[in-house]
Protein backbone atom coordinates (compact mmCIF):
# COMPACT_ATOMS: atom_id res chain seq x y z
CA UNK A 1 0.00 0.00 0.00
CA UNK A 2 1.20 3.29 -1.01
CA UNK A 3 2.35 5.82 2.19
CA UNK A 4 0.81 8.83 2.51
CA UNK A 5 1.69 11.96 1.48
CA UNK A 6 2.10 14.81 4.63
CA UNK A 7 2.61 18.07 2.39
CA UNK A 8 0.19 20.67 3.06
CA UNK A 9 -2.86 20.39 0.78
CA UNK A 10 -3.05 22.83 -1.70
CA UNK A 11 -6.23 24.94 -1.84
CA UNK A 12 -8.75 23.52 -4.62
CA UNK A 13 -6.88 19.81 -4.79
CA UNK A 14 -8.51 17.24 -4.02
CA UNK A 15 -8.73 15.69 -0.33
CA UNK A 16 -6.81 12.58 0.20
CA UNK A 17 -8.08 10.41 3.34
CA UNK A 18 -5.35 8.77 5.28
CA UNK A 19 -4.82 4.95 4.37
CA UNK A 20 -4.37 1.83 6.47
CA UNK A 21 -3.31 -1.75 6.21
CA UNK A 22 -7.20 -2.36 5.74
CA UNK A 23 -8.56 0.67 3.45
CA UNK A 24 -9.92 4.08 4.00
CA UNK A 25 -10.57 4.97 7.44
CA UNK A 26 -14.14 6.51 7.73
CA UNK A 27 -17.08 6.35 9.77
CA UNK A 28 -19.90 6.14 6.65
CA UNK A 29 -19.42 4.28 3.52
CA UNK A 30 -20.66 4.52 0.38
CA UNK A 31 -23.95 2.75 -0.38
CA UNK A 32 -24.02 1.10 -4.17
CA UNK A 33 -26.92 1.16 -6.49
CA UNK A 34 -28.10 -1.47 -8.54
CA UNK A 35 -25.84 -0.46 -10.80
CA UNK A 36 -22.43 -0.68 -9.42
CA UNK A 37 -22.49 -4.65 -10.31
CA UNK A 38 -22.31 -3.09 -13.68
CA UNK A 39 -18.45 -1.50 -12.87
CA UNK A 40 -17.26 -4.34 -12.29
CA UNK A 41 -18.87 -6.79 -15.11
CA UNK A 42 -17.65 -3.78 -17.55
CA UNK A 43 -14.43 -3.85 -16.29
CA UNK A 44 -14.21 -8.07 -16.77
CA UNK A 45 -15.48 -8.16 -20.22
CA UNK A 46 -13.57 -4.94 -21.48
CA UNK A 47 -10.33 -6.73 -20.40
CA UNK A 48 -11.38 -10.03 -21.89
CA UNK A 49 -11.89 -8.00 -25.30
CA UNK A 50 -8.73 -6.29 -24.94
CA UNK A 51 -6.80 -9.91 -24.34
CA UNK A 52 -8.32 -11.32 -27.06
CA UNK A 53 -7.32 -8.55 -29.17
CA UNK A 54 -3.62 -9.10 -28.40
CA UNK A 55 -3.52 -12.78 -28.95
CA UNK A 56 -4.82 -12.15 -32.41
CA UNK A 57 -8.68 -13.29 -32.09
CA UNK A 58 -10.75 -12.25 -34.95
CA UNK A 59 -13.60 -10.03 -34.51
CA UNK A 60 -15.80 -9.79 -32.80
CA UNK A 61 -14.35 -10.24 -29.27
CA UNK A 62 -17.64 -10.03 -27.37
CA UNK A 63 -21.17 -10.76 -28.36
CA UNK A 64 -21.96 -7.88 -26.06
CA UNK A 65 -23.74 -5.36 -28.78
CA UNK A 66 -23.10 -1.95 -26.59
CA UNK A 67 -19.14 -2.85 -26.60
CA UNK A 68 -19.30 -4.09 -29.92
CA UNK A 69 -20.86 -0.97 -30.91
CA UNK A 70 -19.52 1.67 -29.11
CA UNK A 71 -16.09 2.89 -28.19
CA UNK A 72 -14.95 2.35 -24.71
CA UNK A 73 -11.38 2.75 -22.92
CA UNK A 74 -9.47 -0.15 -21.58
CA UNK A 75 -9.53 -1.71 -18.20
CA UNK A 76 -6.03 -0.09 -17.62
CA UNK A 77 -5.16 3.45 -19.20
CA UNK A 78 -1.60 2.31 -19.82
CA UNK A 79 -2.70 -0.21 -22.54
CA UNK A 80 -4.78 1.90 -24.52
CA UNK A 81 -3.47 2.63 -28.12
CA UNK A 82 -2.49 6.41 -27.24
CA UNK A 83 -0.82 5.35 -23.58
CA UNK A 84 0.83 2.40 -25.48
CA UNK A 85 2.25 5.23 -28.25
CA UNK A 86 3.29 7.39 -25.88
CA UNK A 87 5.06 4.69 -23.66
CA UNK A 88 6.77 3.65 -26.70
CA UNK A 89 8.10 7.00 -27.87
CA UNK A 90 9.54 8.22 -24.25
CA UNK A 91 11.37 4.74 -23.99
CA UNK A 92 13.02 4.11 -27.10
CA UNK A 93 15.77 6.89 -26.80
CA UNK A 94 17.81 5.81 -23.35
CA UNK A 95 20.03 8.70 -23.66
CA UNK A 96 17.46 11.65 -24.00
CA UNK A 97 18.04 14.26 -21.54
CA UNK A 98 15.07 14.96 -18.40
CA UNK A 99 14.39 18.11 -20.15
CA UNK A 100 13.82 16.26 -23.80
CA UNK A 101 11.68 13.62 -22.52
CA UNK A 102 9.73 15.73 -20.21
CA UNK A 103 8.86 18.16 -24.05
CA UNK A 104 7.96 14.97 -25.73
CA UNK A 105 5.81 13.70 -23.34
CA UNK A 106 3.87 16.80 -23.16
CA UNK A 107 4.07 18.27 -26.34
CA UNK A 108 2.40 14.74 -27.66
CA UNK A 109 -0.21 14.97 -24.38
CA UNK A 110 -1.05 18.07 -25.23
CA UNK A 111 -2.91 17.24 -28.31
CA UNK A 112 -3.13 14.08 -27.31
CA UNK A 113 -3.41 12.77 -30.98
CA UNK A 114 -0.77 11.03 -33.37
CA UNK A 115 -1.29 12.45 -36.32
CA UNK A 116 -0.30 15.71 -34.90
CA UNK A 117 2.88 14.13 -33.04
CA UNK A 118 3.91 12.36 -36.37
CA UNK A 119 3.17 16.14 -38.82
CA UNK A 120 5.74 17.84 -36.07
CA UNK A 121 8.28 15.21 -36.55
CA UNK A 122 7.92 15.00 -40.30
CA UNK A 123 8.30 18.80 -40.50
CA UNK A 124 10.90 19.36 -37.42
CA UNK A 125 12.48 16.16 -36.63
CA UNK A 126 12.10 14.30 -33.28
CA UNK A 127 11.71 17.23 -30.44
CA UNK A 128 15.02 17.86 -28.48
CA UNK A 129 14.83 20.44 -25.46
CA UNK A 130 18.07 22.31 -26.58
CA UNK A 131 17.58 24.49 -28.95
CA UNK A 132 14.14 23.37 -29.99
CA UNK A 133 11.97 26.37 -31.93
CA UNK A 134 8.23 26.81 -30.46
CA UNK A 135 8.10 29.60 -33.31
CA UNK A 136 8.80 27.19 -35.55
CA UNK A 137 6.33 24.84 -34.27
CA UNK A 138 3.46 27.20 -33.84
CA UNK A 139 3.62 28.07 -37.36
CA UNK A 140 3.35 24.29 -38.86
CA UNK A 141 0.80 24.12 -35.67
CA UNK A 142 -0.53 27.03 -37.57
CA UNK A 143 -0.53 25.28 -41.71
CA UNK A 144 -2.41 22.35 -40.18
CA UNK A 145 -5.41 24.13 -39.17
CA UNK A 146 -5.30 26.16 -41.87
CA UNK A 147 -5.84 22.79 -44.20
CA UNK A 148 -8.33 22.24 -42.13
CA UNK A 149 -7.01 19.39 -39.95
CA UNK A 150 -7.91 18.97 -36.65
CA UNK A 151 -4.55 19.18 -34.15
CA UNK A 152 -6.16 18.53 -30.43
CA UNK A 153 -8.12 15.27 -29.78
CA UNK A 154 -11.18 15.11 -28.52
CA UNK A 155 -10.39 13.24 -25.21
CA UNK A 156 -9.98 16.24 -23.13
CA UNK A 157 -11.54 19.93 -22.64
CA UNK A 158 -8.54 21.99 -23.53
CA UNK A 159 -8.44 25.34 -22.36
CA UNK A 160 -8.11 28.27 -24.86
CA UNK A 161 -5.42 30.80 -25.02
CA UNK A 162 -8.15 33.06 -22.69
CA UNK A 163 -6.29 36.61 -22.17
CA UNK A 164 -3.06 35.95 -24.07
CA UNK A 165 -5.06 36.22 -27.20
CA UNK A 166 -2.84 33.53 -28.71
CA UNK A 167 -4.12 30.70 -30.73
CA UNK A 168 -4.74 27.81 -27.79
CA UNK A 169 -1.85 25.91 -29.26
CA UNK A 170 0.63 28.53 -29.00
CA UNK A 171 -0.77 29.35 -25.83
CA UNK A 172 0.32 25.48 -25.12
CA UNK A 173 3.79 25.82 -26.74
CA UNK A 174 4.67 28.96 -24.42
CA UNK A 175 3.38 26.84 -21.32
CA UNK A 176 5.74 23.91 -22.24
CA UNK A 177 8.88 26.48 -23.08
CA UNK A 178 8.31 28.51 -19.62
CA UNK A 179 8.02 25.17 -18.24
CA UNK A 180 11.36 24.16 -18.96
CA UNK A 181 12.94 27.37 -18.30
CA UNK A 182 11.48 26.66 -14.83
CA UNK A 183 13.38 23.45 -14.33
CA UNK A 184 9.85 22.05 -13.88
CA UNK A 185 11.58 18.64 -15.27
CA UNK A 186 14.77 18.45 -12.92
CA UNK A 187 11.90 19.34 -9.69
CA UNK A 188 9.61 16.79 -10.79
CA UNK A 189 12.44 14.34 -10.66
CA UNK A 190 12.92 15.56 -7.15
CA UNK A 191 9.22 14.67 -5.88
CA UNK A 192 8.66 11.93 -3.53
CA UNK A 193 5.00 11.03 -4.43
CA UNK A 194 2.16 11.44 -7.35
CA UNK A 195 0.76 13.89 -5.40
CA UNK A 196 3.94 16.27 -4.75
CA UNK A 197 3.90 15.93 -8.91
CA UNK A 198 0.81 16.82 -9.28
CA UNK A 199 0.54 19.86 -7.31
CA UNK A 200 3.90 20.94 -9.03
CA UNK A 201 2.04 20.70 -12.48
CA UNK A 202 -1.02 22.27 -11.14
CA UNK A 203 0.94 25.50 -9.89
CA UNK A 204 1.00 26.32 -13.82
CA UNK A 205 -1.88 28.29 -15.76
CA UNK A 206 -4.74 26.59 -17.41
CA UNK A 207 -3.78 23.00 -15.93
CA UNK A 208 -6.59 22.59 -13.74
CA UNK A 209 -6.92 19.50 -11.41
CA UNK A 210 -7.80 16.39 -14.05
CA UNK A 211 -5.63 17.74 -16.71
CA UNK A 212 -2.63 17.92 -14.27
CA UNK A 213 -3.18 14.72 -12.79
CA UNK A 214 -3.49 13.08 -16.29
CA UNK A 215 -0.37 14.71 -17.14
CA UNK A 216 1.32 13.80 -13.43
CA UNK A 217 0.12 10.10 -14.62
CA UNK A 218 1.69 10.57 -17.73
CA UNK A 219 5.15 11.86 -17.15
CA UNK A 220 5.08 8.74 -14.49
CA UNK A 221 5.13 6.68 -17.42
CA UNK A 222 8.93 8.16 -17.87
CA UNK A 223 12.51 7.92 -16.43
CA UNK A 224 11.55 11.52 -14.89
CA UNK A 225 9.47 9.62 -12.07
CA UNK A 226 8.86 5.97 -11.01
CA UNK A 227 5.84 6.79 -8.12
CA UNK A 228 3.29 4.80 -7.09
CA UNK A 229 -0.30 5.10 -8.53
CA UNK A 230 -1.99 3.47 -5.88
CA UNK A 231 -2.25 6.43 -3.16
CA UNK A 232 -3.60 9.44 -5.59
CA UNK A 233 -6.59 10.13 -7.96
CA UNK A 234 -8.20 13.28 -9.20
CA UNK A 235 -11.84 12.44 -10.25
CA UNK A 236 -12.79 13.90 -13.68
CA UNK A 237 -16.33 14.91 -14.78
CA UNK A 238 -16.73 11.94 -16.62
CA UNK A 239 -16.27 9.50 -13.02
CA UNK A 240 -18.11 11.93 -11.15
CA UNK A 241 -20.83 11.27 -13.33
CA UNK A 242 -20.17 7.14 -13.27
CA UNK A 243 -20.03 7.41 -9.55
CA UNK A 244 -23.19 9.30 -8.92
CA UNK A 245 -25.06 6.19 -11.11
CA UNK A 246 -23.13 3.85 -9.32
CA UNK A 247 -23.58 4.84 -5.85
CA UNK A 248 -27.01 5.90 -4.28
CA UNK A 249 -24.92 7.69 -1.48
CA UNK A 250 -21.19 8.51 -0.85
CA UNK A 251 -21.94 8.65 2.50
CA UNK A 252 -18.85 10.14 3.95
CA UNK A 253 -16.57 9.74 1.31
CA UNK A 254 -15.15 12.33 -0.85
CA UNK A 255 -15.22 10.85 -5.06
CA UNK A 256 -12.05 10.26 -4.87
CA UNK A 257 -12.45 8.69 -1.01
CA UNK A 258 -14.88 6.48 -2.94
CA UNK A 259 -12.42 5.77 -6.32
CA UNK A 260 -9.21 4.41 -3.50
CA UNK A 261 -12.20 2.30 -1.39
CA UNK A 262 -13.09 0.48 -4.72
CA UNK A 263 -9.70 0.03 -5.55
CA UNK A 264 -9.16 -1.70 -2.30
CA UNK A 265 -11.78 -3.50 -2.89
CA UNK A 266 -11.35 -4.93 -6.45
CA UNK A 267 -10.35 -8.76 -5.84
CA UNK A 268 -13.21 -9.23 -3.07
CA UNK A 269 -15.72 -7.68 -5.61
CA UNK A 270 -14.42 -9.70 -8.62
CA UNK A 271 -14.71 -12.75 -6.81
CA UNK A 272 -18.19 -11.42 -5.03
CA UNK A 273 -19.61 -11.31 -8.50
CA UNK A 274 -17.78 -14.82 -9.87
CA UNK A 275 -15.36 -12.42 -12.54
CA UNK A 276 -11.85 -13.96 -13.77
CA UNK A 277 -10.53 -11.23 -13.78
CA UNK A 278 -6.49 -11.66 -13.90
CA UNK A 279 -5.18 -8.62 -14.19
CA UNK A 280 -2.68 -6.74 -16.23
CA UNK A 281 -0.29 -9.67 -16.20
CA UNK A 282 -0.35 -9.73 -12.69
CA UNK A 283 -1.01 -5.92 -11.79
CA UNK A 284 -4.26 -4.91 -10.37
CA UNK A 285 -6.27 -2.02 -11.48
CA UNK A 286 -4.74 1.01 -10.03
CA UNK A 287 -6.86 4.10 -8.97
CA UNK A 288 -5.98 5.91 -12.15
CA UNK A 289 -7.28 2.76 -13.98
CA UNK A 290 -10.97 2.97 -11.85
CA UNK A 291 -10.90 6.59 -11.82
CA UNK A 292 -11.53 6.01 -16.06
CA UNK A 293 -13.57 3.26 -15.45
CA UNK A 294 -15.94 4.95 -13.64
CA UNK A 295 -16.51 7.25 -16.57
CA UNK A 296 -16.33 4.32 -19.54
CA UNK A 297 -19.46 3.00 -16.92
CA UNK A 298 -21.04 6.42 -17.34
CA UNK A 299 -21.15 6.13 -20.91
CA UNK A 300 -22.17 2.24 -20.91
CA UNK A 301 -24.98 3.24 -19.19
CA UNK A 302 -26.65 5.71 -21.59
CA UNK A 303 -27.59 3.00 -23.78
CA UNK A 304 -27.89 0.11 -20.86
CA UNK A 305 -29.74 1.91 -18.44
CA UNK A 306 -31.36 5.19 -20.07
CA UNK A 307 -33.85 5.84 -17.03
CA UNK A 308 -30.97 6.69 -15.03
CA UNK A 309 -29.49 9.96 -16.06
CA UNK A 310 -26.49 10.13 -13.83
CA UNK A 311 -25.62 13.69 -12.89
CA UNK A 312 -24.62 14.87 -16.06
CA UNK A 313 -27.66 13.98 -17.71
CA UNK A 314 -25.92 12.87 -20.90
CA UNK A 315 -28.48 10.49 -23.07
CA UNK A 316 -25.58 9.19 -25.96
CA UNK A 317 -22.58 8.13 -26.61
CA UNK A 318 -20.65 10.18 -29.12
CA UNK A 319 -18.07 7.69 -30.61
CA UNK A 320 -18.79 4.59 -32.31
CA UNK A 321 -16.22 1.62 -32.36
CA UNK A 322 -14.20 1.67 -35.73
CA UNK A 323 -11.74 -1.09 -36.63
CA UNK A 324 -8.07 0.25 -36.52
CA UNK A 325 -5.99 -2.98 -37.19
CA UNK A 326 -4.14 -5.19 -34.79
CA UNK A 327 -2.90 -4.58 -32.26
CA UNK A 328 1.22 -4.27 -31.82
CA UNK A 329 2.24 -6.39 -28.34
CA UNK A 330 1.93 -4.36 -25.14
CA UNK A 331 4.65 -2.75 -23.75
CA UNK A 332 4.75 -0.86 -20.68
CA UNK A 333 7.12 1.00 -18.40
CA UNK A 334 10.05 -0.74 -17.75
CA UNK A 335 10.00 -0.15 -14.13
CA UNK A 336 6.87 -1.95 -14.03
CA UNK A 337 8.83 -5.27 -14.41
CA UNK A 338 5.92 -6.59 -16.90
CA UNK A 339 7.18 -6.56 -20.55
CA UNK A 340 9.43 -9.55 -19.78
CA UNK A 341 6.56 -11.80 -18.76
CA UNK A 342 4.02 -10.16 -21.38
CA UNK A 343 6.77 -11.72 -24.00
CA UNK A 344 6.55 -15.25 -22.65
CA UNK A 345 3.09 -15.53 -22.54
CA UNK A 346 2.31 -14.27 -25.96
CA UNK A 347 4.62 -16.91 -27.23
CA UNK A 348 2.40 -19.37 -24.93
CA UNK A 349 -0.88 -18.24 -26.48
CA UNK A 350 -0.17 -17.54 -29.64
CA UNK A 351 0.85 -21.32 -29.98
CA UNK A 352 -2.62 -22.52 -28.90
CA UNK A 353 -5.52 -22.32 -31.28
CA UNK A 354 -7.75 -19.27 -30.62
CA UNK A 355 -11.60 -20.87 -31.63
CA UNK A 356 -14.54 -19.05 -30.68
CA UNK A 357 -14.88 -17.86 -27.00
CA UNK A 358 -16.39 -20.18 -24.69
CA UNK A 359 -20.41 -19.19 -23.32
CA UNK A 360 -18.59 -19.36 -19.72
CA UNK A 361 -16.12 -16.24 -20.97
CA UNK A 362 -19.02 -14.56 -23.26
CA UNK A 363 -21.21 -14.54 -20.13
CA UNK A 364 -19.00 -12.58 -18.37
CA UNK A 365 -21.41 -9.36 -18.75
CA UNK A 366 -25.16 -9.27 -18.00
CA UNK A 367 -26.60 -6.05 -18.51
CA UNK A 368 -28.43 -4.52 -15.51
CA UNK A 369 -32.07 -3.85 -16.51
CA UNK A 370 -33.17 -0.53 -16.58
Amino acid sequence: MASVNKSPRRRGSPSITRRTGKGLVKRSKPKPSALYPVLWRFAAERHQIYLRRVVGQPHPWTSNPVLSTYKFTNAFRAADRVSQYLIRLICQDVDATEDTVFLRTLLFKVFNKTDTWEAIIKGMGMPVATGFDYEKCGNLLDSLRQEGMPIYSGAYIMPSGGRTGLPKHRMHLGLLRRMIEDHLPGKLGETRSLSEAYRLLLSYPTLGPFLAFQYAIDLNYTTLMDHSEGGFVVAGPGALDGLSKCFGSLGDYSPTDTILWVTDKQEEEFKRHDLDFQGLWGRSLQPIDVQNLFCEVSKYTRVTNPKVKGQAGRTRIKQKFTMTGELPAPFFPPSWGLNQEIGNWLKSQRTKSHGACSEGQLALFDSVSS
